[in-house]
């Protein structure tokens, strides 16, 4: 009897817990690849709501593509007071419809290490922030060539002592 009321109190702490991980919800997502400098965090609901977002993992997994493609490293991230946690992490190639699933970071899933197909649903939202995020570098390289330019002329108009 013992026994199963330890199996029940143990059931009922991580049936919840598994539920709310594979719903989503994460807080953002840390983006690494081409064309980034650094990594980038997005927090676009259509990417963090879900835990499926990027691939409907349950569909089951595909044989390895002969060439993906580039790909982008996505770490999807838990925000719990001051603690961040890395939730699991995955190489997207929203460019061929890919998806490679390395894992859950605490653990591991029957998931983990394989390739799937991409969601077509994530491509809009994730393409947008990435040329929002080219928008915002290109805003500040404005504004400083516009600044030397500025200088320059400044520079080459002031009266020549003699």
């Amino acid at each position: 009897m013992k026994k199963y009321i330890l199996l029940i109190l143990v059931l009922s702490l991580l049936i919840p817990t598994t539920l709310v991980f594979a719903s989503g919800n994460f807080d953002y997502i840390t983006v690494d690849g081409p064309g980034i400098t650094g990594e980038i965090n997005i927090t676009n609901p259509a990417l963090t709501q879900d835990f499926f977002a990027f691939a409907d993992f349950s569909q089951g997994s595909i044989d390895p593509p002969a060439d993906p493609g580039e790909g982008y490293e996505i770490i999807r991230v838990y925000v719990d007071g001051n603690d961040v946690q890395g939730f699991d992490l995955l190489y997207y190639y929203p460019y061929t419809g890919y998806v490679f699933y390395v894992g859950v970071a605490e653990g591991s899933s029957e998931y983990d290490d394989k390739w799937y197909v991409a969601n077509p649903s994530a491509n809009e939202p994730f393409r947008a922030a990435l040329a929002e995020r080219a928008r915002l570098t290109w805003i500040s390289f404005g504004a400083l060539v516009i600044i030397l330019v500025w200088f320059f002329i400044a520079y080459r108009s002031k009266p020549k002592q003699a």
